[in-house]
């Protein structure tokens, strides 16, 4: 088998709280902290994944970008940060619905930057009451093409499979000649 490497840039986007430096957390470290700190600027973080081509394994190096999620500053940081980015995690909190609302708006900027790259929208926190039904993620995605699915960075449902399918799309987006 031929071993390919692929170094790729993902954002991370969302509200402020929504559980994104977790997930990240619950991705890279299978760690989980029930306390809050805000992020301030910019944290990158790399875990390395591999996927299967016909007669090739591609291992994926993940540049994971999280970023602070205050609307004030999306402005000032958006060209350094989405610049240059192969995709994004787009995300907001099963239990505000405002925050699925909002991603609009963390989409018009990421896509003013990089244009359309793959994205996958996760509605975090799906281990509390959530007030966001499959139906309702999909109709605030479905403009942008990405797939929506629910995760919980406490318990790690779906984080793995989240970022599993990003860099699928990636692959098939930027590097199709290595899934055949």
């Amino acid at each position: 088998m031929v071993e390919r490497r692929l170094k790729v840039k993902i954002c991370l986007v969302g509200d402020s709280a929504v559980g994104k430096t977790s997930l990240i957390k619950k991705f890279v470290l299978d760690l989980f902290d029930d306390s809050y700190i805000t992020t301030i600027g910019t944290k990158i973080t790399k875990k390395t994944m591999t996927f299967n081509g016909d007669d090739k394994e591609i291992t994926m190096d993940m540049m994971i970008w999280d970023i602070m999620g205050q609307a004030s500053f999306r402005s000032l940081l958006q060209d350094a940060y989405f610049y240059g980015a192969h995709g994004v995690i787009a995300v907001s909190d099963s239990t505000r619905p405002e925050t699925a609302n909002s991603l609009h708006e963390w989409m018009t900027s990421t896509q003013q930057v990089v244009g359309e790259v793959p994205v996958i929208f996760l509605a975090n926190k799906c281990d509390l009451e959530s007030k966001v039904t499959q139906e309702q993620l999909n109709s605030e995605v479905s403009q942008y093409g990405g797939q929506a699915m629910f995760t919980s960075a406490k318990t790690g449902e779906n984080v793995s499979e989240a970022f599993q399918a990003l860099g699928n799309a990636i692959i098939t987006k930027y590097f199709p000649e290595m899934k055949s």
